[in-house]
């Protein structure tokens, strides 16, 4: 969005935080945050509001536009199917659209009056730019007649501290157990991962990776549905604060974490959470899929279903046509006028 011509007034760096207790020491930054947008939102220069994604805090400022009458077009919804399924609810009731990333979602919006619509997940959106094996693995310092394991402990700090050994433990675990085996490690950008083990490869292009790689230990989140996507073999864990574990417990409604087993409706692949996270379990759940097999091809086939449930590419044009829909349902701008000649807002 910067490359753009976006304006930021917060970066990534900044408002990459999960869980409960770890957002509290960050609260006085996004009450400040908030400050800003509210003034911004008050000059009468916006035409519309578009929140991507960040539920905690782009639902807050929907409904600030939806009071001062400025339309909203939510585009990555929050994930209400997991928890506080209020907020479909209160959604429905601020927003003018809500573009959904997932093909379950859309119903769960619309039965709550929201005008919602599956554009498409933006991974199915990438360029099909990725380098085939031998030039990926002469890239890597990889030999690409001996398998990878990929692994994937995630790319926020928090997610490092409690992802990265543990992971690292495993790899050496199964490398011991498979001494042909190569592993990995997937660095996120912007994020230095430091280990002390030289035979460990840090790969920047994560989506080559998985397209390579025999198998993946992935850590919860967006990267599960790109392993999916991927068609790699792969097992879930994550790990986090003991009381933010212990309030989603408590609170989260849906039987899986992984996105991929979300949209398949049923546990394609397994997921080691907190406790059950433990080396010598992470490893017997990685070992079949490292060889041909029943395990291995059971979830290749399923994985390629959830692969077709995801539809086509496409989701940031949908994004565009909703957004031009609404700003002409507003008078705000005319669907001739493209080039900007007969547009009537400003911001």
């Amino acid at each position: 969005m910067r490359r753009e011509g976006m304006e930021l007034l917060a970066g990534l760096d900044e408002l990459a935080v999960m869980g409960f207790v770890e957002v509290l020491s960050r609260l006085p930054f996004f009450w400040r945050l908030e400050r800003k947008v509210d003034a911004i939102l008050d000059s009468g220069r916006v035409d519309l509001v578009l929140p991507i994604d960040y539920p905690g805090f782009n639902l807050r400022v929907a409904g600030r536009a939806h009071d001062r009458g400025v339309p909203v077009v939510f585009y990555i919804a929050p994930q209400v199917w997991a928890w506080k399924a209020h907020r479909a609810g209160r959604l429905a009731r601020v927003t003018d659209r809500i573009a959904v990333i997932l093909p379950f979602e859309e119903e769960i919006f619309l039965r709550e009056g929201g005008r919602a619509e599956y554009v498409g997940h933006p991974l199915l959106d990438r360029r099909e730019d990725v380098p085939d094996r031998e030039t990926f693995c002469r890239q890597e310092g990889l030999d690409p007649a001996r398998p990878i394991l990929a692994i994937f402990p995630g790319s926020r700090a928090q997610e490092l501290r409690r992802h990265l050994t543990l992971f690292l433990d495993v790899a050496r675990r199964l490398r011991e157990r498979t001494p042909e085996l190569q592993v990995a490690l997937a660095q996120a950008p912007g994020i230095s991962l430091a280990h002390d083990d030289p035979s460990v490869r840090v790969v920047e292009d994560g989506r080559a990776l998985l397209r390579h790689a025999r198998a993946a230990l992935v850590k919860s989140g967006t990267t599960t549905l790109e392993a999916a996507l991927e068609g790699v073999p792969f097992v879930v864990a994550y790990r986090t604060h003991p009381l933010t574990f212990w309030l989603a417990r408590r609170l989260v409604q849906v039987e899986h974490v992984a996105l991929a087993n979300l949209v398949a409706g049923e546990e394609v692949v397994s997921e080691f959470l907190q406790d059950a996270a433990t080396p010598a379990a992470l490893v017997r759940a990685i070992e079949p899929l490292l060889e041909d097999g029943v395990e291995r091809s059971r979830m290749q086939e399923a994985l390629a279903r959830v692969r077709e449930q995801m539809g086509g590419p496409g989701a940031a044009e949908r994004v565009a046509e909703l957004v031009e829909e609404v700003l002409a349902e507003r008078g705000r701008w005319s669907r001739s006028g493209a080039d900007g000649s007969d547009r009537k807002g400003e911001g």
